[in-house]
């Protein structure tokens, strides 16, 4: 198994907790929940009405006036009528089996209504709270820091926020109404069979441990394996989202086979986990539906000699097998609805354990908001590690001015992108302070210090949908004046100009028909257009093809105008004019200064310039 697994890193919690937890959104529809609850009573009473029509039916047509199985009752109510309407028996019977035959049609229409209007005010119940989580759960992944969202492959949270999501649905929506109706439907049934026969009703409890018994050893199987089974749906689809994304690569090594047949072994376990599923419901329905037939033949048999001993009457003996039908329908029902619920608590498991994941990056109770910044940046003794004492930053200290332009460069690993990253709060670190204008940057509201931070990254990512989508990133506030304005201003304009459509050209996923410099010019006018005070570019000039090189060259001498510019960069040639140079090794600043400052030291930066500039003398 890979680390991702989802079957061994999630947590599990108990059906108490879960019951608890998933109660709590409904609170604010509990009026129109006990509607529907109160509907669903209604229908349960109903449900009960063809046992006693039935037996009322066949009790009228099999009367007799000289026999002595008559139902006494019945029987009195039969001459009642015969004396006072003065009809034949013949005419007692057709005109009281119409009667409540076309009663019953009347309760069957009302309780299809009421039954239709409970369905629809818990299926608006259901997806209103499916709505309401999915927000939540989706908010909660955007507030968890980058290092958090690494964990876990994005497959991940695309089957909580999707997938999961559909069978927590079934469980407000189908499962715990259903699941009350059936129990009201069990307790109404008892009391009636016992109000009928209580020698009868002993023999239909007798099953009743069993069932039990059954029961509970079903739930403790089948939950477990709807654990797995939700935890093989999570691996795939993180497999696949994974493996997608990366599909050049893949084809690129020739390494289809080789990917075939890591899928097959995730689908074959998805399958064996799903079949072991199968076989417990299997087992389980089958056999109550032996108790149910147990049952009947019992109360059948039993029956016949009370009604002989004059113990019990035919209408009452007709009505209770019938009931025996009342009874076990809606334990078969809560069979399925067991399924339909283990799979609902798997699913909640997963969601829970996201939402329960604790923000390792939130605003502090007196964060401030910041209007603009000057722009002064100042590192006081920064620590910093990815895991646990492996220092990428050791004791860090450095002040950048106003409008200053500051490049950070070093050898791989140095610790320059892990400056930048610090600096937006996308990492917490671990010892020390980092200053903007003065103020420690967690005593500002993450919001605020972000949105007047542009930043523009080696590996630019555009969206789905058109270029001024991509640089407004869909921000109404900005007037199509506002965005060819920042387009022309970094030279990102000689490359719409040539666009069927302009603006309105459609941007394929991940920006897949744009070349790696037409992104970073995209990427440049989303940044200008949002007006930063600061500006940071991480590798932006990187694996970009000559003639983008100097649109964009050109384009970071306009921006260096805006605010203080941070800049990462292998290629020195283009960090020549900054005001200050920083270089870094080991976690550690080793000098600093200007370009021919660095030079003349002979240090380190010149060593990294001279390797550059024989390598480019070779070329």
């Amino acid at each position: 198994m890979n680390k991702f697994d989802d079957n061994k890193t999630i947590k599990t919690y108990s059906t108490g907790v879960l019951i608890k937890r998933l109660f709590r959104y409904i609170k604010p529809h509990k009026a129109k929940f006990i509607l529907a609850l109160i509907l669903t009573l209604f229908t349960v009473l109903m449900d009960l009405l063809p046992a006693v029509i039935q037996g009322s039916v066949i009790g009228i047509l099999s009367l007799d006036l000289i026999s002595e199985a008559n139902d006494p009752k019945l029987l009195e109510i039969a001459n009642y009528f015969m004396d006072n309407l003065n009809i034949s028996l013949q005419q007692f019977k057709l005109y009281s089996s119409l009667s409540i035959i076309g009663f019953y049609i009347f309760v069957i229409i009302l309780n299809s209504f009421i039954l239709y209007k409970s369905t629809m005010i818990l299926q608006r119940i259901g997806q209103n709270i499916v709505k309401d989580l999915r927000q939540e759960t989706f908010t909660h992944i955007e507030s968890l820091s980058i290092a958090q969202i690494n964990k876990n492959p994005i497959g991940k949270y695309v089957t909580r926020v999707t997938s999961d999501m559909n069978k927590i649905s079934l469980l407000y929506s189908d499962v715990i109404v259903n699941m009350v109706k059936a129990f009201l439907s069990i307790i109404v049934v008892l009391i009636v069979m016992i109000v009928i026969s209580p020698l009868l009703s002993l023999y239909v409890l007798l099953i009743t441990p069993i069932l039990i018994t059954l029961s509970i050893l079903f739930n403790k199987l089948s939950r477990k394996q709807f654990r797995l089974v939700r935890g093989s749906i999570s691996n795939i689809n993180a497999y696949l989202n994974e493996n997608l994304s990366g599909m050049k690569v893949i084809q690129i090594f020739n390494q289809e086979n080789k990917k075939k047949n890591e899928f097959k072994e995730k689908n074959t376990e998805l399958k064996k986990n799903q079949l072991r599923q199968i076989l417990i419901f299997s087992l389980f329905r089958p056999f109550i539906y032996f108790l149910y037939l147990a049952t009947r033949l019992i109360v059948l048999f039993r029956g016949v000699f009370l009604i002989r001993d004059k113990r019990l009457s035919v209408t009452s003996c007709v009505s209770f097998y019938n009931y025996i039908s009342n009874l076990y329908n809606p334990i078969q029902n809560l069979a399925d609805l067991f399924q339909t619920m283990q799979n609902g608590f798997a699913s909640a498991e997963r969601i829970f354990e996201l939402l329960d994941t604790k923000i390792e990056i939130e605003d502090e109770e007196d964060a401030i908001e910041i209007n603009e910044f000057k722009g002064k940046i100042e590192f006081k003794n920064v620590w910093f590690a990815y895991i646990d004492e492996n220092w990428i930053l050791n004791d860090v200290s450095f002040v950048i001015n106003p409008g200053e332009t500051v490049a950070f460069v070093g050898a791989t690993g140095a610790g320059k992108t892990t400056i930048l990253s610090l600096i937006t709060r996308n990492y917490e670190i671990n010892k020390g302070e980092i200053l903007i204008d003065d103020i420690p940057i967690k005593k500002i509201k993450i919001e605020s210090l972000r949105s007047h931070i542009g930043q523009m990254l080696q590996d630019v990512f555009l969206f789905s949908g058109t270029i001024r989508d991509n640089i407004t990133l869909k921000d109404e506030k900005f007037s199509d004046e506002e965005v060819l304005d920042a387009a022309k201003y970094v030279n990102a304009d000689k490359l719409i100009d040539k666009l069927d459509g302009g603006m309105n050209y459609k941007v394929l996923e991940r920006g897949s028909n744009f070349s790696s410099g037409e992104r970073q010019l995209i990427s440049f006018a989303r940044t200008v257009v949002h007006k930063p005070n600061i500006l940071i570019l991480d590798e932006a000039t990187a694996n970009i093809d000559t003639e983008t090189e100097v649109l964009i060259q050109d384009s970071l001498e306009k921006m260096m105008n805006i605010g203080t510019m941070l800049i990462v960069a292998h290629r020195l040639s283009t960090i020549q004019h900054a005001t200050k140079i920083i270089v870094l090794h080991k976690g550690k600043i080793m000098e600093s200064g200007t370009h021919q400052e660095l030079l003349k030291q002979h240090g380190l930066y010149y060593n990294l310039y001279e390797l550059q500039y024989k390598h480019l003398e070779k070329r």
